[in-house]
């Protein structure tokens, strides 16, 4: 299973459209998730245009987001338990408050956003990941989304895409 992971497009007021090289990528995609900061519904059309959407809603969200996603989610695919949650919040860093919320849960994974900081590293035996932003990097050298393969009874594999706007 192909997976595509963004958070934080902040669209339309940081990107008119979705970048090309992220528009390759949905092609390939069997689910897109994506960890809040969506912005618009127009997003969330797009992006079910290529393959099946789930996601959190994030701080900035508009109602429809909120109504129809949760702030934390653990989604089992193919005997793998992944927690996604967006990530603000007060007090503690962004990465500590989404430890926190899966404290309880099994999970071998927490995807996270909302910093648009890129993080790929492994606490307490589970994977921590931030896909930073496809279309708003911030103070980062580039922008990003991540990409995780799922087999049945294999480990999970996970990567950032880097590039910048041409």
């Amino acid at each position: 299973m192909n997976v595509i992971i963004v958070s934080d497009t902040h669209m339309p007021r940081m990107a008119k459209q979705l970048p090309e090289v992220l528009r390759k990528e949905l092609l390939q995609a069997d689910l897109i998730i994506h960890l809040g900061d969506w912005q618009t519904k127009q997003v969330y059309e797009e992006l079910k245009s290529y393959a099946p959407v789930t996601g959190v809603y994030g701080n900035v969200d508009e109602a429809f987001f909120i109504e129809n996603f949760n702030e934390k989610l653990v989604l089992e695919l193919e005997t793998h338990l992944i927690g996604m949650t967006h990530g603000h919040g007060k007090g503690k860093t962004t990465e500590k408050r989404a430890i926190a919320q899966f404290e309880n849960d099994e999970v071998e994974m927490i995807l996270f956003g909302h910093s648009h900081i890129p993080l790929h590293k492994e606490y307490e035996g589970k994977i921590l990941f931030n896909p930073g932003s496809p279309t708003d990097k911030r103070k980062q050298s580039h922008y990003s989304f991540g990409k995780l393969i799922v087999n049945r009874n294999h480990p999970l594999q996970i990567e950032h895409v880097f590039f910048l706007k041409k």
